[in-house]
C-alpha cells in the first residue's frame, strides 16, 4: 500500500510551471515520499523520465514503495542536491528539461519523534536530514559559543531575543548538558518576557539550529551557482521556499540570472515575477503549506 502521509505543495502549480512533456527529463531534487514526482511522471508519461534525489535515506526508500509503478522511467539517488552536477554525470546525462525543489521538512520528518526536528515532543536534539552529517543539534547547542549561539539565532532564525537566548542556553549547559528537545523548549521560554503570542517561542531556535546542522543554505548557494548549467534551452527551475532567507537567496540568484549586460541577451526568463503562494483551499487541507512561495525560472 502506498503512503500519503505528506501532501506535496504546490503541486498543480510546480506542473503547470515545469511544462511537463514526455521525451524529457526532470529531476526532483528533494524527493521526500514522492508527491511532486508522481505528478511529473504521470503528466509526462508514457516516456517521460524522472531522476528523484534527497539526503534522507529514509525518504527515498519511501519514494521507492511510492513510485513504484513508474520504475522503469525512475532513477533515485540518496545525495544532497547540491551534488546534482555529479549525479548527472554519473548517469550521463549533460542536462535536463526540468528540476524542482521544495526546501521544506517533510511530515514524516516531523512526526518522526526520534530525529528532533518537532518542539512538540521530547526527543534527542537531533535535526540531521542525513546520518552522514556528523553534527547534532545537540553539539550545537552544547558547543557554541554564546556569540556564535547568538549569531546563529539571530542570522537563521530571525530571532529577536536572540541574546538572551544564547545567554540562557550557556548558563544552563554549565550545570546539565541539553540533550532533548524539551530541555531546549525549556531554556528558550524562559529566555522570552511577556505572554506568547501565535507562534511557539521556540520555533525561530529551531528553525536556525535546523539551518545549522544540515547547512541548508550554503546547499542551496551550491546547487544555484551550478544549476544553469544542468538545464537544457527551455528548461525550466522551480523552487519552493519556506522562509525569508531562502526566498531572497532564490530570488537574488533568478533576478541575475534574467538581467542582461549591455549588448546581451538575457541567459534566463522570469516565469514569477511575483512568487505564487498556495490559495486558501489549499492551506486549509495542508497549513504547514501556508508559508511557501514558488518561484519559477526557464533558459533561454
Amino acid at each position: 500500500m502506498e503512503e500519503r502521509s505528506h501532501l506535496p505543495v504546490l503541486v498543480e502549480e510546480v506542473i503547470q510551471y515545469l511544462d511537463c512533456r514526455p521525451d524529457r527529463i526532470y529531476v526532483d531534487g528533494t524527493v521526500g515520499g514522492g508527491g511532486h514526482s508522481r505528478k511529473i511522471l504521470e503528466r509526462s508519461s508514457p516516456t517521460g523520465r524522472l531522476i528523484g534525489l534527497d539526503w534522507d535515506e529514509e525518504a527515498i526508500e519511501r519514494a521507492r514503495k511510492n513510485l513504484h509503478s513508474f520504475e522503469d522511467r525512475v532513477t533515485l539517488s540518496r545525495e544532497n542536491f547540491r551534488n546534482l552536477p555529479t549525479v548527472l554525470e554519473t548517469l550521463g546525462i549533460p542536462a535536463v528539461d526540468g528540476i524542482v525543489l521544495d526546501l521544506g521538512v517533510s511530515t514524516e520528518q516531523l512526526e518522526s519523534r526520534e530525529r528532533g526536528f518537532s518542539f512538540r515532543w521530547e526527543a534527542p536534539l537531533d535535526m540531521r536530514m542525513s546520518q552522514e552529517i556528523e553534527t547534532t543539534a545537540q553539539d550545537l547547542v552544547g558547543n557554541l559559543s554564546p556569540a556564535d549561539l547568538e549569531a546563529l539565532l539571530r542570522e537563521y532564525g530571525d530571532e529577536r531575543w536572540a541574546r538572551r537566548i544564547a545567554r540562557n542556553i550557556v548558563r544552563r549547559r554549565q550545570t546539565a548538558p541539553i540533550r532533548t528537545t524539551g530541555e531546549l523548549v525549556k531554556a528558550v521560554e524562559q529566555s522570552i518576557p511577556g505572554p506568547r503570542g501565535r507562534i511557539h517561542p521556540a520555533t525561530r531556535t529551531f528553525q536556525a539550529l535546523r539551518i545549522g546542522v544540515n547547512q541548508e543554505l550554503d546547499n542551496l548557494k551550491a546547487f544555484l551557482d551550478a544549476s544553469p548549467d544542468l538545464l537544457r534551452s527551455d528548461g525550466r527551475l522551480c523552487i519552493i521556499s519556506y522562509h525569508s532567507l531562502e526566498d531572497r537567496m532564490v530570488k537574488n540568484f533568478f533576478r541575475q540570472w534574467t538581467r542582461a549586460g549591455r549588448g546581451e541577451e538575457k541567459s534566463f526568463a522570469l516565469l514569477t515575477p511575483k512568487p505564487v503562494c498556495p490559495g486558501a483551499e489549499e492551506v486549509s487541507r495542508n497549513p504547514r503549506a501556508r508559508s511557501a512561495k514558488l518561484r519559477a525560472v526557464q533558459k533561454n
